[in-house]
């Protein structure tokens, strides 16, 4: 693979904090566009002070914020206007994820932009949308994962749970990052930027669609039924004689029978009414439930798993971190690769968009401000300006 990386030559603007917008631009930089992530001075990005759990740093901003570039500005500053213009004057792409209506404040709204730079793209990341009653409601993660109805079908029938990830930020970060792709090629037609406009809810609502869809005009919503499935049964957990979680999944009627006869090794519940279809099984999961769990309280994990195999029926093992960090089908596909950090060299990831024509393009996570004197140089400002720019608590 020796081709260059597709968004080599794109440059990526980002006035950038949390998950969402950093994460949609780590993908840009691992597609070979060069991000400079605008940050502020001093503290930076608040992600960066979350915990100190990677060799004391942020697990939050180390995941999010490989690849690009830090640049340290304090954009409320009068002087900070000339190195805005030029900023924005070598970029091809805008993101930003900032409080409601602080790019105009600033004079950076799309509007503003677009005279001045018709090819540019910019992508406003929001919690609620650009307009409505909830425009300036604050729009953390947790917040959006309730109003767009996620906690009221996660858990169980006596507690709803919050998806133990960022999933609200996860969402729009990925969307945007589809939707900056989609942009991209839609100015290599038209020779025009646009505005992209996604909001956390939106973004978070989209993936909500099998719930919202299955409560459709008034029906009942899926019940809360903890790691189990809401709907298809067995397809759920169950405990192993060695404590361990292993994770059933069955689709159709032929995997029941073959369930029952080769896992089970009781055909007799093949037509049992209580569990001749998918709606009974889990109309009466309860049941159910009981059987198989008495079954895999006599066996260990190795043995269940080898009674699946040879039944040919989809299970997983319920990992925790140190074992999918550990995962033999990860240590397979080479997915590790070495990060360096501030502190010290770290394990990360490589990225999932794997290509046969291009490798990702991968570097360091940044120090604060790390970026900062070099990109001055590159706009034209002098050394004496760049140390003035320092007094005067610019940058």
């Amino acid at each position: 693979m020796t081709n260059s990386p597709p968004l080599e030559g794109i440059n990526v603007l980002s006035f950038e904090h949390a998950i969402a917008a950093p994460l949609c631009t780590r993908q840009l930089a691992e597609l070979g566009a060069r991000v400079i992530k605008i940050e502020r001075r001093d503290v930076g990005d608040f992600s960066r002070h979350y915990d100190d759990r990677v060799k004391g740093q942020s697990s939050h901003f180390i995941w999010t914020n490989r690849s690009k570039q830090s640049l340290t500005l304090d954009i409320k500053h009068e002087l900070s206007r000339e190195i805005l213009k030029r900023l924005v004057g070598i970029s091809d792409v805008i993101v930003q994820n900032l409080a409601p209506n602080a790019m105009e404040r600033l004079g950076l709204s799309y509007a503003t932009l677009k005279r001045q730079h018709e090819k540019l793209i910019v992508c406003n990341i929001s919690g609620y949308g650009a307009n409505g009653p909830y425009k300036n409601k604050k729009a953390y993660d947790l917040l959006v994962q309730a109003e767009a109805g996620f906690l009221s079908v996660t858990g169980t029938e006596e507690q709803m749970v919050k998806a133990g990830i960022s999933v609200a930020d996860t969402a729009a970060g990925m969307q945007a990052f589809a939707a900056i792709l989609a942009a991209i090629i839609q100015r290599g037609k038209t020779g025009k930027g646009s505005c992209i406009e996604i909001s956390m809810l939106e973004a978070m609502v989209e993936w909500m669609g099998f719930p919202l869809f299955y409560a459709y005009d008034g029906a009942p919503p899926p019940t809360r039924s903890g790691a189990d499935h809401a709907s298809i049964y067995p397809y759920g957990v169950f405990k192993t004689s060695d404590d361990k979680v292993i994770l059933v999944g069955l689709q159709h009627e032929r995997e029941w029978e073959v369930f029952c006869r080769f896992v089970l090794e009781q055909p007799n519940l093949i037509d049992d009414d209580r569990f001749a279809t998918n709606a009974n099984r889990s109309e009466n999961r309860e049941e159910l439930k009981d059987i198989i769990q008495s079954l895999f309280s006599l066996l260990s994990a190795e043995q269940i798993a080898t009674k699946l195999d040879g039944a040919q029926i989809a299970y997983a093992n319920v990992n925790n971190m140190d074992a999918v960090w550990k995962h033999p089908q990860l240590d397979a596909l080479n997915r590790l690769v070495e990060t360096s950090t501030p502190t010290g060299a770290i394990s990360s990831f490589k990225p999932p968009t794997n290509n046969s024509e291009f490798e990702a393009s991968l570097s360091a996570v940044p120090a604060l401000g790390e970026h900062t004197r070099d990109i001055l140089q590159e706009l034209d400002f002098s050394a004496e300006e760049i140390e003035d720019f320092y007094k005067q608590d610019v940058i």
